[in-house]
């Protein structure tokens, strides 16, 4: 009898490199000339996520900020030793809106030299600090081709408060000659796009809807998914920015300690891997967005 068995689909796992004090919302709380001052803890914990990585023979793609890889350039060579994708998170986490095309284009160029230069890698990938390119700075895109990038991961298609852009595609296209936007997860239901790629969600949800949310991407689109944390996520000593505001607080603190656990459950339940090694080699469907 002849059964057909559905192929394990391999999906993208993504590191944002940032300590805490960086993070956008705690921008009107933290200055950026008191980020030196400020207690560093991105180095311990992103070697706590190298190990359990490792522990699980998995390899991801670690979108560091130019200032976190000039402080610590023995955690960029760790990463790149360890056998996984050194990419780009900008110089230093300046939100693109907040940002001239000029201004930008130094931001990406900077980061991407810097992170080559002590790797030893090629940067291939870009993300910009809290999805921050949208309809009304797609001149970004350009920017990215002309800096040398091959793909980026900051368009992300939900309504959200803060960013996104919920008509653009769900999935891997090429969005310029020679780029392609890799999308954060999303799971299309009740006309909506939900996101099911991480962050927040993945702390404030129970894990086993956002297992069900995965699964359902690769039943329904038969496609990868991309999921995404941050290194502060499973820091439950990190100090506690005062004066912090309800939601922004609610948003950044909920459930870190369980962040870990469900971490080693994804692991576990799903195949993961690198996003030059899924998303580049693969023919992805080109969608003109202007």
């Amino acid at each position: 009898m002849n059964m057909s068995i559905t192929p394990v689909i391999r999906n993208a796992l993504t590191i944002d490199v940032e300590d805490y004090f960086q993070v956008s919302a705690f921008a009107p709380y933290i200055e950026r000339d008191k980020w030196d001052a400020s207690e560093c803890r991105v180095e311990r914990n992103v070697d706590r996520i190298l190990a359990m990585l490792d522990d699980n023979g998995v390899h991801a793609t670690f979108f560091t900020l130019g200032w976190v890889a000039q402080r610590y350039p023995a955690l960029v060579r760790r990463i790149v030793d360890g056998g996984h994708e050194l990419a780009s998170h900008g110089y230093g986490h300046e939100r693109v809106t907040d940002l001239s095309e000029s201004e930008f284009f130094d931001d990406i160029s900077r980061a991407k030299n810097l992170l080559e230069d002590i790797g030893g890698a090629r940067v291939q990938g870009y993300r910009a600090p809290s999805f921050s390119i949208g309809s009304g700075n797609l001149w970004a895109l350009d920017s990215l081709q002309r800096a040398g990038y091959r793909y980026s991961s900051s368009i992300y298609p939900i309504q959200h408060d803060h960013y996104g852009m919920p008509n653009a595609p769900r999935f891997a296209h090429q969005i310029r000659e020679g780029l392609v936007e890799v999308p954060p997860t999303t799971l299309r239901l009740f006309n909506r796009n939900l996101p099911s790629s991480g962050g927040g969600y993945f702390r404030l949800f129970p894990y086993s809807l956002s297992r069900w949310m995965l699964r359902q991407v690769h039943m329904r689109d038969r496609s990868p998914a991309v999921f995404y944390f941050h290194p502060w996520e499973i820091d439950v000593d990190q100090p506690r920015v005062p004066g912090v505001g309800l939601k922004a607080r609610f948003r950044h603190y909920v459930n870190i300690g369980r962040m870990e656990q469900r971490l080693q459950y994804l692991l576990r339940d799903f195949s993961w891997g690198r996003m030059d090694q899924i998303f580049l080699p693969q023919q992805t469907q080109k969608v003109s967005i202007k």
